[in-house]
């Protein structure tokens, strides 16, 4: 009896100790949560006055800076969560497009930009892009080589993405290089010049990236470029508005570079700055030079002349003065910059946006008038 008491009595205090131990662990787990929880707090709160510091400093979201990056990638914190009961911290890669991968390429690669549908927001009505006087589409050979890879969306729209004329390599920079010369009668100009009032973009992808248009002054990135710009008589003195084309495109691209994670590069940015100019073209004089080479017959296009808005050599969209045809030189150039940006991040410049987008792009076309 006395036996059975003392085992009774230590399965009590075994069973005690038990309890004790496991409130003991209890108390501990909710003290670390509580805690964990507080530094959290302290966290985010300590980062919500360095962004609203960041901010009252100046700091735009829309640069490739890491600094802008770090502002953009804050904004739009709650977008970046993933998950219905437990939502966790993901990139927009992973949300908007999941299981979607990084392409990687070696220096020199050829990579095929494609054009989408010239659209605006005044009106339903889209163009394709080659429907426009523009330089002739690639030969259909090399677009063989590089096919637009659908998704579900671009399908079931019916979306049919042709390649853009321009030719891009990875990590070689374009100087000024003229693609073609358009000669468009006045039919085409009159429906041009009703694109223009009518606010058409004009857009672009590049490693399934859209063309961006941005403005570290206005803090605002816009998707597309306009097909050109209207100016009201008082900036022109004329006595009715004139209407100019952007005959000229700056591409900049950036990538990012981390041979201890992967081979190659990837682009983390694409951006476009139009110029709209009457290209000057060299006399046969001028075409030799002394030493006997012969120069670039554009003296505002060469390896080391950039065109750049201005306002005495903006190109009118009209006929000539005895009515010929207008004749257009179109031509490109690119530039590839590094940047720190992951290509998880690539997207977030998107998303980074104002609703009074109509106020904003005539800033940025303004703007461009004068840059």
């Amino acid at each position: 009896m006395t036996t059975q008491k003392a085992s009774l009595a230590m399965r009590a205090s075994f069973l005690l100790t038990l309890y004790l131990l496991s409130s003991l662990h209890n108390a501990y787990a909710a003290t670390t949560r509580l805690s964990a929880a507080q530094q959290k707090k302290t966290e985010a709160r300590e980062k919500a006055i360095k962004m609203a510091k960041m901010r009252a400093a100046g700091q735009d979201v829309v640069g490739m800076t890491k600094e802008a990056a770090e502002l953009r990638s804050y904004e739009l914190r709650k977008k970046k969560k993933k998950g219905i009961l437990k939502r966790r911290e993901a990139s927009l890669a992973q949300v908007l497009f999941p299981g979607a991968s990084p392409e990687e390429y070696v220096a020199g690669e050829r990579i095929p930009a494609f054009v989408e549908l010239v659209e605006s927001k005044k009106t339903q009505l889209p163009f394709e892009y080659y429907d426009l006087p523009t330089c002739p589409e690639p030969h259909e050979k090399i677009q063989k080589r590089f096919k637009w890879r659908k998704n579900l969306g671009s399908r079931l729209m019916g979306h049919q993405h042709k390649m853009a004329p321009f030719i891009f390599s990875a990590k070689g920079d374009v100087s000024c290089t003229t693609l073609c010369m358009m000669e468009v009668g006045p039919k085409n100009i009159r429906w041009m010049r009703k694109l223009v009032d009518r606010q058409y973009r004009i857009n672009l992808t590049l490693d399934q990236l859209p063309v961006l248009m941005r403005s570290k002054e206005l803090n605002y990135a816009v998707r597309g470029y306009p097909v050109g710009f209207k100016a009201p008589p008082s900036y022109t003195g004329l006595k009715e508005d004139e209407f100019y084309l952007y005959n000229h495109l700056k591409f900049t691209v950036t990538y990012r570079e981390e041979p201890e994670e992967f081979e190659g590069i990837r682009i983390t940015g694409f951006d476009v700055h139009p110029v709209s100019i009457a290209h000057k073209k060299v006399s046969k004089d001028e075409v030799m030079q002394e030493n006997g080479e012969r120069q670039e017959p554009y003296s505002t296009c060469t390896s080391e002349v950039s065109p750049v808005n201005d306002p005495d050599t903006y190109l009118p969209l009209r006929v000539g003065p005895t009515g010929e045809d207008m004749r257009i030189l179109y031509s490109y150039e690119v530039y590839w910059e590094k940047s720190d940006i992951p290509w998880a991040d690539r997207w977030d410049v998107y998303l980074v946006g104002s609703p009074d987008d109509e106020i904003h792009y005539f800033a940025i076309v303004n703007s461009l008038m004068i840059v």
